[in-house]
């Protein structure tokens, strides 16, 4: 093959094509390459599902952006409302392979820095779409937040609004007789998408050919009921998401009707080592669920991420998890009031698996659940919104290596400044971290950590609000942003993309 040197601005596309959400522009990023190895993004995208049917569910949104240095001074943000007719097949569809924007913006950022909030309530709010551009672009957060008082699903909902890809991965959905679980998919872009969705319970595959091909209108959004996709009822199932043309945002809402609901995100891409961080130290119990999506069977050693180190579980100290089968371990009330993490390592050879967490909080009628699914670490910086002075637990582990992290918390929505904290980690083990809060606040923060030193490290944060005497909760995982790509130098050969 001859070699062939590509310039900046065609590597660039080809970066942009890779990740899907996250580009550079030129002149100014081409000024700079030769002296940064890496640049802030200049635009993302971020999909927001529907949040309830309830017509008591009260959900409010918040979005921010971190100020990151060289995002220059233009841009801006929005959230607007998916599209939302439908021909049964195609949602948002005109017949013409076009689907109908949606009009005014939701939810419009003012400046990074600082949070702004927006609220709806009632059981027809719709999914939203949204683009960051310039300095609002690198590290955009947006966190949905609902709160639903009585019925199926009771209890506080939340997730983190994601970016749109070709696959995705849920442990931990099921279509048993007391689960309503929905796989909720938005299309952001002009084009339909075309999405496969599988089913794979402890047995293998479940028999279902209504998951195949299912069209996404451009801008809109569709909830995919589970129970809708085979007759078969499993407790604990893994359903695979795969965009055939396109891409999508997905994200797997989980109603009990007994232990409240929760939204169940993707899982991180399939790995020999997992990290399943932020269970809360009053969980009463903890169900482990994992796929191994190849061809050969994984043995994992299970540990957990204690204040005091890395410990076995009694009783549960591997899990074997066969080929394209899903397994699942109870592993009780695993954290007895420590702040912990799982951590899942092979006993052997290292086989891909994807892994998520049902935490269930509270006794008897009192119950609700959340989950936590295997994530990436922090990385450079991860940002987690939707914070309150009161009922916000940050939790950071550093599974291998000790590190350092910075914290900062942000300006409040309503006014306050900015305050930041510095935390040591020691290897092997979990804090609940006393997490900074914004001098003079008022509203809700948004929590940003940085990787300063030594290992990697993992993170979660959890929303607690008891009504009633049911202990809501919803946790969400501190993945890194990506708010910074990797740009080469300007005469660096890149014939390596063009394999």
């Amino acid at each position: 093959m001859n070699r062939t040197t590509v310039s900046l601005i065609a590597g660039t596309a080809a970066l942009a094509a890779v990740t899907g959400f996250a580009t550079l522009s030129s002149p100014e990023a081409a000024g700079t390459a030769r002296t940064a190895a890496e640049l802030p993004v200049e635009r993302t995208s971020l999909l927001c599902p529907s949040p309830s049917t309830s017509d008591i569910a009260e959900t409010s949104y918040t979005s921010f952006t971190p100020v990151t240095k060289g995002a220059g001074s233009g841009g801006k943000a929005e959230l607007q409302a998916a599209a939302e007719e439908s021909d049964g097949k195609s949602k948002g569809s005109d017949g013409k392979g076009k689907g109908k924007k949606a009009g005014k913006p939701v939810l419009v950022p003012e400046e990074p820095g600082k949070p702004v909030t927006g609220d709806t309530s009632g059981g027809d709010a719709p999914a939203l779409v949204g683009t960051a551009e310039g300095k609002f672009a690198p590290g955009w957060t947006v966190q949905e937040t609902t709160e639903v008082a009585a019925g199926s699903g009771r209890g506080l909902q939340g997730v983190n609004c994601s970016a749109p890809d070709t696959e995705f991965w849920f442990p931990g959905a099921s279509t048993a007789a007391d689960r309503t679980d929905y796989v909720h998919l938005t299309n952001p872009d002009d084009s339909a998408a075309v999405v496969d969705i599988e089913l794979y319970g402890k047995d293998g595959a479940l028999d279902s050919t209504l998951g195949e091909g299912i069209t996404v209108g451009p801008h809109s959004s569709d909830p995919i009921l589970l129970s809708t996709l085979t007759q078969e009822k499993q407790e604990n199932l893994t359903v695979h998401v795969n965009v055939r043309s396109g891409r999508v945002g997905a994200a797997v809402q989980a109603l009990d009707d007994k232990l409240g609901g929760d939204w169940l995100a993707a899982s991180t891409d399939p790995s020999g080592s997992l990290v399943l961080p932020g269970i809360p130290k009053d969980a009463t119990a903890v169900r482990l669920v994992a796929f191994s999506p190849g061809d050969s069977d994984a043995d994992l050693k299970v540990q957990l991420a204690s204040p005091s180190g890395l410990i076995t579980p009694a009783g549960n100290e591997t899990l074997h998890v066969k080929a394209g089968m899903t397994a699942s371990a109870d592993l009780g009330d695993v954290t007895r009031g420590e702040a912990g993490s799982l951590v899942l390592t092979p006993t052997g050879t290292s086989v891909p698996v994807v892994a998520a967490l049902r935490v269930v909080r509270g006794k008897g009628d009192d119950q609700e659940t959340a989950f936590i699914p295997a994530t990436r670490p922090v990385g450079t910086r991860a940002t987690v919104a939707d914070n309150s002075a009161k009922g916000t637990t940050l939790s950071l582990t550093a599974p291998t290596r000790g590190a350092t992290v910075k914290v900062t918390a942000s300006a409040g929505s309503g006014g306050g400044e900015a305050v930041s904290k510095t935390f040591t980690l020691k290897a092997g083990t979990t804090q609940n971290v006393e997490a900074p809060t914004p001098t003079g606040l008022k509203g809700t923060y948004a929590l940003t950590v940085e990787h300063v030193s030594g290992g990697p490290v993992y993170g979660s944060r959890t929303l607690a609000a008891t009504e009633d005497g049911v202990p809501g909760f919803t946790i969400q995982a501190l993945p890194n942003d990506r708010g910074m790509v990797a740009v080469p130098d300007a005469d660096e050969d890149l014939s390596v993309l063009q394999k």
